[in-house]
């Protein structure tokens, strides 16, 4: 009998160890969600003791499945609504910076009970992970990449702040900051301080926090965990993992953990005069003197007027609902590329003229990518109104009478879909799909649907009629 060569066999073996990873250990209620043997590390949320790749049937892309485990049934039956309301209201929390909680649901069997919850996956690894491999390479750091990098952070966090009432993220490290390949930084683990805050004593046991950690304690300030401490707190370990950015790693000389004098080193050896002044305000000792993350925003190591091509982007991405899909193809294709697209005249000299065959549409298409991703926020604009958000997101004390779930079924925050499936002249089908709001109605979908010539007008009032009573007959059960 031959022997297999010993490349063959590492490739084979490579293959089923692949193959056993893949295998589905457990689907969710609704099978949307498949459960791998695979383990991640993606430091969501420091503290679960479980954590597995899955994939996500629908939308065909992998997610985080997280397991919380609670040992004694009882207990977490006491305040098992307590703890549904609290994932509830956390999968409302949506912004291109902070990484995304999908779905929840609980799993009581025996003596144990699991809370199950599904987040985002983000697989280029954490900020940390980029910077050692940026410095084993002998590279600096890119000043630019520095800016857009603490632009998304303070967005997610300003975001974070001003909601009523704020939500304190109080677990930002290196660790919990994750870096996309397409330069998008998305923010874990923001959900620490809201579970520490809503789960009760005697359930906290598997909370655990990135502080325990000797070589992360440097990225908390003075007065952590005092019942004052308050959105500042963020502010100081933004400011710690802005320094880590700019020199790539405050060196410990063999130490666990950093220390002082590793830290100062670290600021002193910042050439930007304006950089190592942004920092310095952020790790003040005094919290009260640390500055806003909006505020931080519009410093002058920051802040810069946007251009107009940024803010068109933003328009033309906050209104694409309203045009085709492929609207920037076919207005491309209409273009005479000999047009001049913008001029400058000047007195007594030739002016300069733009034609759009100088513009690269491959390099629109990406940038209008990356704006719709989150990489370029506009964040240089007063703060809007504040994100209402309920109080258990940042109060621990809750009435347990509060927000009663009807059924054992966890709260589904998506919207009702409408389904269409139109047999044009073409003799082509057409599925439209839409994510109905509470504030729609049956006249205005039909409207919409002759606007955009699915429909002829003719049948307006007919499919409108159609629609009403599919929306009595699925009705949701009032609450």
């Amino acid at each position: 009998m031959a022997v297999p060569e010993p490349d063959a066999r590492l490739a084979q073996e490579k293959e089923e160890e692949s193959e056993e990873e893949s295998e589905i250990l457990e689907e969710s209620p609704c099978g949307r969600w498949q459960k791998r043997r695979e383990q991640v590390n993606q430091g969501n949320m420091p503290g679960i003791q479980s954590t597995f790749l899955a994939m996500d049937t629908e939308e065909g892309v992998e997610v985080v499945w997280n397991e919380l485990l609670f040992t004694d049934k009882k207990a977490f039956k006491a305040h098992e609504e307590k703890i549904k309301t609290m994932f509830e209201q956390l999968v409302l929390v949506d912004h291109p910076n902070i990484v995304k909680l999908h779905k929840y649901w609980l799993d009581v069997k025996d003596s144990k009970a699991r809370v199950i919850f599904i987040t985002e996956y983000v697989s280029s690894g954490s900020l940390k992970q980029f910077l050692k491999k940026t410095k084993k390479n002998h590279k600096a750091m890119n000043a630019r990449a520095w800016k857009r990098w603490c632009t998304q952070i303070l967005s997610a966090l300003s975001f974070l702040h001003s909601c009523d009432p704020p939500i304190i993220h109080g677990n930002l490290t290196s660790d919990t900051i994750f870096i996309q390949h397409n330069g998008l930084i998305k923010i874990g683990s923001v959900w620490h301080r809201v579970f520490a805050n809503a789960i009760p004593d005697d359930l906290r046991s598997p909370i655990r926090i990135e502080r325990e950690e000797l070589r992360n304690l440097h990225f908390f300030p003075p007065e952590y965990g005092q019942k004052a401490d308050g959105t500042a707190v963020d502010i100081f370990s933004f400011g710690m993992c802005a320094l880590e950015m700019a020199v790539l790693e405050i060196q410990t000389n063999g130490d666990t953990r950093v220390s002082e004098e590793a830290i100062v080193r670290a600021r002193h050896s910042l050439d930007d005069p304006n950089m190592r002044e942004f920092i310095l305000s952020c790790l003040t000792f005094n919290p009260d003197k640390r500055p806003t993350a909006n505020n931080l925003l519009f410093h002058r190591v920051l802040f810069e007027v946007h251009s107009l091509k940024l803010l068109a982007a933003h328009c033309f991405i906050n209104n694409q609902y309203l045009m085709p899909e492929n609207v920037v193809e076919e207005k491309i294709k209409e273009l005479d590329l000999n047009m001049v697209m913008a001029e400058i005249r000047r007195e007594g000299r030739p002016g300069a003229q733009w034609r759009y065959s100088e513009v690269s549409f491959l390099e629109l298409d990406k940038f209008l990518e990356d704006v719709r991703n989150g990489i370029y926020p506009l964040m240089n604009f007063a703060v809007s109104r504040p994100h209402a958000l309920p109080r258990v997101l940042s109060q621990p004390q809750e009435d347990p009478q509060k927000a009663k779930t009807p059924t054992p079924e966890p709260f589904d925050v998506e919207t009702r879909k409408l389904t269409l499936l139109l047999i044009l002249e073409d003799k082509l089908h057409r599925q439209l799909s839409y994510d109905l709001l509470p504030t729609d109605n049956s006249k205005d979908l039909a409207t919409e649907l002759v606007h955009y010539g699915f429909i002829h007008e003719d049948d307006c009032e007919k499919l409108a009629n159609f629609l009403e009573n599919a929306f009595h007959k699925y009705q949701s059960p009032p609450l």
